[in-house]
């Protein structure tokens, strides 16, 4: 008999295999090679379009106007390269093993239902980004057009839904045919005023904002924290390099170009937009409007500051008004898409239902407009600075897991176990980690620890995840990361080439095939005692426990042969 919650999400079969798919986009499974049939190239391209945010400028200004230009650009890089650091080991086996970062953590430290709560982590992230986004929008919105600024939020936040809910393929068509016009519009007169106003460079880099001038490693790492908030962006990147094809010979080349720059290399571009978002606050307020001061974090004002002093009025509102819509709807389908994952996953294991991911990317939208019309937009600083000491220690705590734990140690398994009864519930390594990491850093951020150290909040969360995490996989031995040396299967989970396997076996629960990687054997035989299969869609939905295998003795690196890089 097929269980409600099963029937509800497979009904219509593999004949109607590509049009569920493209409404539910494996909001909580492994991406299966059927559906990935981009090119290396192409998904790369595709997950770079969605970091055309704009907050990025925002952010660059902010901590430029306060620590001056060259503590904040120490710090942008700083941040940068710890988060390229974090980001390669997670992004890779994201692109390699084609799962989320939800799954990744799974098999990374926290277990079956222990990566819940870094998914809600996450979750929240893209939330708060998408109201940080959504209101840069329905500011230009009101200086361009005069819309109020409540009505603005409201189309800032209606107009990606019919986007995000027809999934990667409107995401991968907005992104490739919108990328160039942005750039031209963001570059090309950055690159007029560079080098016809020379002067303006030399202010710049001069430019010292509310400090003294001189270089401080606290007020760097001052900097660098409220960069480290972007790190969740990571996921969001997930989100598309997980559909990456194979890795053969014959693609190796494209496939690691693709995976460096749209993976970790995201931040390799978004910290250059900070840059570019200080170069224009200080351009607007030593060269158009030095009474502009707070406001020259906004990029609407920034644009329209930088248009205007090369172009005439009516053509400076309208340019600056295309690159503000264009830039935003590019994150926030990215936004709403990846958090109406996010939310997906952790209903679905928790409720053993899933009423379809529309519904979570409404909910999604309901959460971002609200924060909107709070002004979270005037918070922005303290709100990310706040935020990113529990993201780095989420993120550094995966990525200690992948890079020490499974590679270094051999403590957790080189495979990144995801199935339902595979992996034990809770795993204390991830949750021990970022719940130390992140409570220290907050009590430094509030001043627990003095004022003199609160600068230094976020590098203390990713010290301690960066120890805490191989040093509970070895006092807990590696115990509680797999529930079984086995799936049942036979046949390898991996091809090869070390990619996923392809070979497709049959779910007797819901009747249809699902390839290898997303299957298990059934503690349900069959009618003649013969061994059944079960997919993970019917694992995760099924409420009675009938099909999960007994436990047995693990073996942490049962995964771990072939080539793993």
């Amino acid at each position: 008999m097929v269980a409600p919650g099963v029937r509800a999400v497979e009904r219509g079969g593999d004949a109607r295999a590509a049009a569920e798919d493209s409404l539910e986009d494996y909001a909580f499974r492994y991406v299966p090679r059927s559906f990935r049939r981009w090119s290396a190239l192409s998904v790369g391209g595709t997950a770079l379009g969605s970091i055309a945010f704009l907050a990025d400028f925002s952010i660059g200004a902010a901590i430029g106007l306060e620590h001056g230009t060259t503590n904040a650009v120490l710090g942008i890089l700083l941040a940068s390269v710890i988060i390229f650091l974090v980001g390669f080991p997670v992004a890779f086996y994201a692109a390699r093993y084609n799962l989320d970062l939800d799954l990744i953590a799974r098999g990374s430290g926290f277990g079956y239902y222990g990566s819940i709560i870094t998914t809600v982590v996450f979750a929240g992230f893209t939330c708060i980004f998408f109201a940080l986004e959504g209101a840069i929008m329905a500011q230009g919105l009101e200086v361009a057009v005069g819309i109020p600024l409540p009505l603005g939020y409201v189309i800032s936040t209606v107009v990606v839904i019919p986007i995000v809910i027809f999934g990667m393929r409107a995401l991968e068509r907005l992104q490739f045919w919108t990328t160039p016009l942005w750039l031209a519009l963001a570059l090309v007169p950055l690159i007029w005023v560079v080098f016809t106003q020379p002067d303006a460079v030399t202010e710049f880099l001069e430019f010292t904002g509310a400090s003294d001038g001189s270089v401080s490693f606290s007020a760097v790492v001052a900097s660098a924290a409220v960069c480290f908030a972007l790190t969740p962006q990571l996921a969001e990147q997930i989100d598309y390099i997980r559909v990456m094809p194979p890795r053969t010979a014959a693609n190796s080349t494209s496939w690691w170009a693709a995976f460096v720059f749209s993976g970790p290399g995201w931040v390799i571009f978004s910290g250059t937009k900070q840059v570019i978002g200080l170069f224009l606050a200080v351009y607007l307020v030593t060269k158009v409007d030095p009474s502009l001061t707070d406001r020259a974090v906004e990029p609407v004002k920034q644009f329209l500051g930088m248009y205007r002093s090369l172009l005439p009025d009516w053509v400076a509102l309208a340019l600056a008004l295309i690159l503000i819509v264009i830039a935003q709807v590019k994150i926030n389908v990215t936004n709403a898409y990846s958090g109406s994952l996010a939310w997906s996953n952790v209903y679905t294991r928790v409720k053993k239902r899933y009423p379809g991911r529309t519904v979570f990317v409404l909910f999604n939208l309901v959460i971002a407009l609200a924060l909107m019309l709070l002004d979270v937009f005037s918070l922005i600083s303290f709100v990310l600075s706040l935020y990113a000491n529990v993201v780095m220690a989420w993120l550094v705590t995966i990525s200690a897991d992948i890079a020490i734990n499974k590679h270094l140690l051999g403590l957790s398994p080189r495979f990144p176990e995801f199935r339902r009864g595979m992996l034990h519930d809770w795993n204390p390594v991830g949750l021990v980690s970022v719940g130390l990491a992140s409570l220290l850093s907050l009590l430094c951020f509030a001043g627990m620890f003095g004022p003199e150290m609160k600068p230094f909040s976020v590098l203390i969360a990713i010290a301690v995840a960066a120890i805490a995490t191989p040093l509970m996989a070895i006092l807990t031995r590696g115990r509680y990361y797999l529930r079984r040396a086995s799936d049942g299967i036979p046949t390898p989970i991996l091809d090869g080439d070390g990619n996923p396997s392809g070979d497709r076996l049959r779910c007797h629960v819901t009747g249809y095939t699902f390839e290898r990687p997303d299957m298990l054997a059934s503690a349900e035989p069959g009618p003649r005692g013969e061994v059944q299969f079960v997919s993970s869609l019917a694992l995760a939905l099924d409420e009675s426990d009938r099909y999960v295998l007994p436990p047995e003795p693990a073996v942490p690196d049962r995964y771990g042969r072939g080539r793993m890089l």
